[in-house]
């Protein structure tokens, strides 16, 4: 059965209108959620401030113990001296010191507690995922299936995968949040000797940040607080007098990581809108010139007695 150029024109505005639609409000509702990012009504966090910490490692020691990790002595079999996070060790302290003798700076590691977290954004079946209220980051095992796609998208590569064992787990920093349960602070703040890290809400450990700042006119990097903007803002912040790169902690813009994949997700729809729509709509076309051949085909049977053929 024939279809003139109206029709098939006509055809492919009745279904791709909807489906445009459709496109069209879900790339706004994308668009709405990488505009920002809010805050979780408890937010608590870290203040850690490298210029006053000694590198005594008292916090990974502290750390720990909170958390009942064994201690990590694979590197001299004696002493507690991890180089990095690891699979055993959520909190480290690792030392920046640069060859031509310049300004050198201690670093506390851990996990960042990002506003919009990529971890729990790459995990397919929410095993990481964010509280609500007091905004930590926290690992389900129930939930884990060890894809580790956490420990790729992750931007400060703080999860750490257990690969020996029958159940290996994933190991980061959650803020010690069963002590905060019982109303304690971390680990790591309690032992501190400098006052280098601190815990408490946000929004009070952003305050004394910037108090710090005014009252120490260029003594600090860039004069900003790191976290409070940075992929989106994180719950732990930095004050530091060398430049945070330097100390691990990666210039990645005010957007967060999953905001920039879901906007590179909206450019890709919108190349290919065009095509699956008209494709959409060339199906449409298909099926009813088929339905249209078949009712031809029936009614010549009843005419003749004969099937008509392919």
């Amino acid at each position: 059965m024939a279809i003139t150029r109206r029709e098939l024109i006509s055809s492919i505005a009745k279904t791709s209108v909807p489906a445009a639609v459709a496109m069209s409000v879900g790339a706004e509702t994308l668009h709405a959620e990488t505009e920002q990012i809010p805050v979780p009504s408890a937010a608590v966090g870290l203040l850690y401030d490298a210029s006053i910490c000694i590198g005594c490692k008292a916090c990974v020691a502290a750390c720990a113990e909170a958390n009942d990790t064994p201690p990590d002595t694979r590197g001299d079999a004696l002493h507690q001296s991890p180089s990095d996070l690891n699979d055993v060790t959520r909190n480290v302290i690792k030392l920046y010191k640069p060859e031509d003798g310049s300004l050198s700076s201690f670093v506390k590691r851990q996990c960042m507690h990002c506003l919009d977290p990529a971890c729990a954004a790459g995990c397919p079946f929410q095993a990481l995922h964010k509280d609500p209220e007091s905004g930590i980051v926290s690992w389900t095992a129930e939930e884990c299936i060890g894809c580790r796609y956490c420990t790729i998208t992750c931007p400060y590569h703080v999860p750490r995968f257990q690969w020996q064992g029958y159940n290996p787990r994933v190991t980061k920093c959650e803020l010690c949040s069963t002590r905060l349960e019982r109303g304690l602070r971390p680990g790591c703040t309690t032992v501190c000797p400098t006052g280098a890290v601190i815990f408490g809400p946000r929004t009070v450990l952003l305050t004394e940040a910037k108090r710090r700042i005014s009252n120490n006119p260029g003594k600090y990097y860039q004069e900003r607080v790191y976290g409070e903007t940075d992929n989106g803002g994180t719950q732990c912040l930095y004050l530091s007098r060398v430049p945070f790169e330097k100390l691990g902690l990666p210039e990645l813009g005010s957007e967060s990581v999953p905001a920039k994949t879901l906007r590179w997700q909206r450019r890709l729809y919108q190349y290919f809108a065009l095509p699956a729509l008209l494709y959409v709509g060339l199906v449409q076309v298909i099926r009813k010139s088929l339905k249209g051949h078949e009712e031809e085909a029936h009614e010549r049977e009843r005419e003749t007695g004969l099937r008509a053929q392919l």
